[in-house]
C-alpha cells in the first residue's frame, strides 16, 4: 500500500501538520503552531479552489494540455498555472500534467510564506520546503525496499526554499514509463521538481539504468540533485545529502 506516513513522518518536526484536500489535491501542510486560523484556512482554501477550477476550465478547452506525455505549449489566454507547468515539463521533455501536484505545493507553499518563515508544503510526494531549518526528508520506496524507513535526505537550511519531488514506477498511482520504486530530484520549485522527476523516473527501466538515468538528470537546468532507486540499486548526483534514518 502507498503509505505517506513514511516520509510525512520526518520532515515537518518542531511544525505543526494540518491537511487540505480539494480532489486530487491532498496537501499535508506543516507550519508554526498557532498559525493556522480558521482565516488563513478559508483562504488557501479559496485560492486551491481559484487554481484548480482555472486549470481544469483550460483543460476542457485544451484537452491535450492533459494527455500529452511530452511538452506541449498552452495557449496565450491559459491560465497562469498552466504556463507554469508547461514551462517545468518542457525543460525535463515531459508532458505538463507531470507538473501538476508540484504545482499545488508550490503555490500552496507561496501563498502560506507570506504568514511566517516556517513552511512545508507535501502534495502526493512532491514538498514545497521552506524553513529556517536544516530537515530530514524520509525515502518510500515502496514496503518491500531496504530503503523505506532507513533512507532519507538532509536538507540543508541554506538549501532553501526549494522543490522536493519523487515519481516511481512501481508505488503509488502516478503515470511512469519507467520502473523505478523512487525517483527524487531537488529543483529550485517544485513544479520542476516534479517534472524532472517523472523524467528520471521514465528512464529507470532495469537496476542498471539507475546510474544513466541519474546523469541525465544532472543535465537539467534547475535541477540541484537526483537520487535513483530499483530494486537494491541507488545512484545519487549533487546536492543529496543521505542519512541513516536508524542513527
Amino acid at each position: 500500500m502507498f503509505d505517506r506516513d513514511i516520509y510525512r513522518a520526518c520532515y515537518g518536526v518542531g511544525l505543526e501538520t494540518v491537511y487540505l484536500r480539494q480532489g486530487e489535491t491532498d496537501l499535508a501542510i506543516r507550519l508554526p503552531a498557532g498559525l493556522w486560523q480558521p482565516e488563513l484556512a478559508a483562504a488557501l482554501n479559496a485560492r486551491i479552489g481559484e487554481l484548480r477550477a482555472q486549470l481544469q476550465a483550460y483543460i476542457e478547452r485544451d484537452p491535450a494540455f492533459a494527455a500529452s506525455h511530452t511538452p506541449h505549449s498552452p495557449s496565450d489566454d491559459a491560465p497562469d498555472i498552466a504556463h507554469a507547468m508547461a514551462r517545468a515539463a518542457a525543460v525535463a521533455g515531459v508532458g505538463p500534467m507531470a507538473a501538476v501536484a508540484g504545482a499545488f505545493a508550490q503555490a500552496a507553499g507561496e501563498f502560506l510564506a507570506v504568514c511566517g518563515t516556517e513552511v512545508i508544503v507535501e502534495n502526493g510526494g512532491d514538498i514545497y520546503l521552506a524553513t529556517t531549518k536544516d530537515r530530514i526528508v524520509g525515502i518510500f520506496a515502496g514496503p518491500a525496499s531496504p530503503y523505506t524507513g532507513t533512507l532519507g535526505l538532509k536538507i540543508l537550511a541554506a538549501q532553501q526554499p526549494l522543490g522536493i519531488c519523487t515519481s516511481s514506477g512501481t508505488v503509488g498511482p502516478s503515470f511512469s514509463y519507467g520502473k523505478a520504486d523512487a525517483a527524487v530530484i531537488l529543483a529550485t520549485d517544485a513544479l520542476l521538481a516534479d517534472a524532472a522527476a517523472t523524467a528520471l523516473g521514465n528512464l529507470v527501466q532495469t537496476p542498471v539504468d539507475v546510474g544513466a538515468a541519474v546523469k541525465f538528470a544532472a543535465t537539467l537546468p534547475g535541477v540541484t540533485g537526483a537520487l535513483a532507486i530499483c530494486e537494491k540499486d541507488l545512484a545519487a548526483w549533487g546536492a543529496i545529502e543521505l542519512i541513516d534514518l536508524n542513527s
